[in-house]
């Protein structure tokens, strides 16, 4: 059963984004070691979290081997000992970002293979969710979800994995009307999808990519 609290205003967002950080991340790009670029996209996308107006603070959950170089570009980082999946490391990082929120701040849930996100396109998102209790943002094929949001004394009921767009509607997440051409739709999960991307994606994606 869901739960929910009182929504109160919300005027600020802490953000939580998972980054697998090892050596078998994006294994559906195919054959070999495909973590530098997996970090890279990674990069790009908190970049953009960290340069969007509103977000205060950006939970980084990852392994001990990408941990510095989150810390590093300014986000706080929340390092798996012993790695259980996404599911896991999203609960994780709720918790540690709920022990420091603000009583105007809203918790959000993004993937981190977003490389072509920018600033402005996260900011209307979270300007637009602000209007709901709990919202969410489906993937470009509109199966999957990329953001998942709550507002100041909502509960979060994060279903990410395959269906996750029914499965988040089911617990109550209204679904934000995004284009489905803007970076925080397209996730990266293929050498194909990301280079369909083209001169969108981040520095550090082109340079990995290159």
């Amino acid at each position: 059963m869901r739960l929910t609290h009182e929504r109160r205003s919300t005027t600020e967002w802490v953000v939580v984004v998972p980054v697998k950080g090892t050596r078998d991340a994006k294994s559906r790009f195919g054959d070999g070691d495909h973590s530098e670029l997996a970090l890279a996209m990674a990069l790009d996308t908190v970049d953009a979290v960290l340069a969007t107006p509103g977000v205060v603070r950006v939970v980084v959950v990852t392994s001990e081997a990408a941990s510095r170089v989150f810390d590093q570009i300014g986000a706080s980082v929340l390092v798996e000992e012993n790695p259980a999946g996404l599911t896991a490391a999203i609960a994780h990082g709720m918790a540690m970002a709920t022990k420091s929120i603000g009583t105007a701040s809203g918790l959000a849930v993004l993937l981190g293979d977003l490389p072509a996100l920018t600033p402005d396109e996260l900011e209307a998102a979270l300007e637009a969710a602000r209007g709901y209790g709990l919202a969410m943002v489906p993937d470009a094929e509109g199966t999957g979800t990329v953001l998942i949001t709550a507002t100041a004394g909502a509960v979060h009921s994060a279903a990410f994995g395959p269906g996750s767009n029914a499965a988040h509607s089911a617990a109550g997440y209204v679904s934000l009307d995004i284009p489905v051409d803007s970076g925080l739709r397209n996730d990266v999960d293929t050498l194909e999808r990301l280079r369909s991307l083209g001169a969108r994606i981040g520095v550090r994606t082109r340079s990995a990519l290159d």
